[in-house]
């Protein structure tokens, strides 16, 4: 008989997002149930006044029914507000629900979690034998979703010119915005890259770019074959069909998500970290993926001939992470 697990899955898409690529992994072995979680004011409080005993912060006419006779054999948080969620059914089912956390959700609760998976360029905050550290986040590319997208997406992008040069863009971060210096140094960049391979340009941004970058970015680019989903754009995200058929990827730093599924296509991938921009934070992410083998940035001498050493897929790691809790 399968075991079950119960996904917490509220508003946090980045975080949902994550929890599904390490769940597709599990999805031979496990019956997963996801559980919309909708909060109320309260799920603000910090979560050690919001406990384990009580549901504080939680919409219970809005969210799935979480009281039931029988509780899962795991219970898998993906955020800070759903850890108190996690830790009250671990507690309503007198511990047989084991809590596989993403992200540090703080200190509070966490000898309680059986699973605390972090990403490297976290490390050092806390300690603990149930933390697992991986590189970058999990994400949801492996062989079986490249394959499907290839096959939905290869006549879109057939007529442009190859080698294509997907460009996913991010944007402003902690109060820090994307700046137009920013945005010209990447497009003259890519520019560049462009001149010596000639092909083509697919290119994704987002609402943190801001509408001045994006110009200045575009006008970059005349006269060079482009696919464009930019912010706002009335059509099916075609990001998938990105990681499927793009020859090679230039990502900004601050796009954690976007930058560990590029490097989870085993394609090479340029990171563009900008200047004064990027927190301590992001730049331990990008340093984590360049010592490791898995991307180059724009300071490096073979930006055009860059293959990685390795692919990126700790979706993977952490799905035979959680099975091993069960041998």
């Amino acid at each position: 008989m399968k075991k079950t697990i119960w996904v917490l899955l509220d508003d946090r898409m980045g975080s949902v997002g994550q929890a599904k690529g390490i769940l597709q992994e599990l999805d031979d072995d496990f019956e997963i149930v996801e559980k919309k979680i909708v909060y109320t004011k309260l799920a603000a409080l910090p979560n050690w006044i919001r406990g384990k005993k009580f549901l504080i912060g939680v919409n219970k006419k809005l969210s799935d029914n979480l009281e039931v006779e029988e509780y899962p054999d795991i219970v898998m948080s993906i955020s800070r507000r759903t850890a108190p969620i996690a830790l009250w059914i671990k507690h309503r089912s007198n511990g047989k629900t084991k809590i596989v956390q993403l992200m540090l959700p703080g200190k509070y609760g966490l000898k309680d979690m059986d699973l605390v998976v972090v990403p490297q360029h976290d490390h050092g905050k806390v300690q603990g034998q149930n933390l697992f550290y991986i590189t970058g986040c999990p994400h949801r590319i492996n062989d079986k979703t490249l394959a499907e997208a290839r096959e939905k997406w290869t006549a879109e992008f057939l007529k442009l010119p190859r080698p294509l040069t997907a460009v996913l863009v991010g944007g402003a971060i902690k109060g820090k915005p994307f700046s137009e210096s920013n945005a010209s140094m990447l497009a003259d960049a890519i520019a560049y890259m462009q001149e010596q391979t000639s092909g083509s340009i697919l290119i994704t941004s987002s609402r943190r770019t801001g509408k001045v970058a994006e110009d200045i970015i575009m006008s970059k680019f005349n006269g060079i074959p482009t696919y464009t989903y930019l912010w706002g754009e009335k059509k099916e995200n075609p990001i998938m069909g990105f990681y499927a058929l793009a020859d090679r990827f230039v990502v900004t730093g601050d796009s954690v998500s976007m930058a560990c599924e590029a490097c989870g296509t085993g394609k090479p991938v340029v990171i563009f970290t900008g200047k004064r921009w990027l927190t301590a934070k992001h730049m331990r992410f990008v340093k984590s993926l360049v010592d490791e083998g898995y991307a180059t940035d724009f300071s490096s001498q073979n930006l055009i001939d860059f293959m990685p050493q390795k692919t990126l897929r700790p979706s993977a790691e952490v799905a035979e992470k959680i099975k091993s809790m069960f041998d």
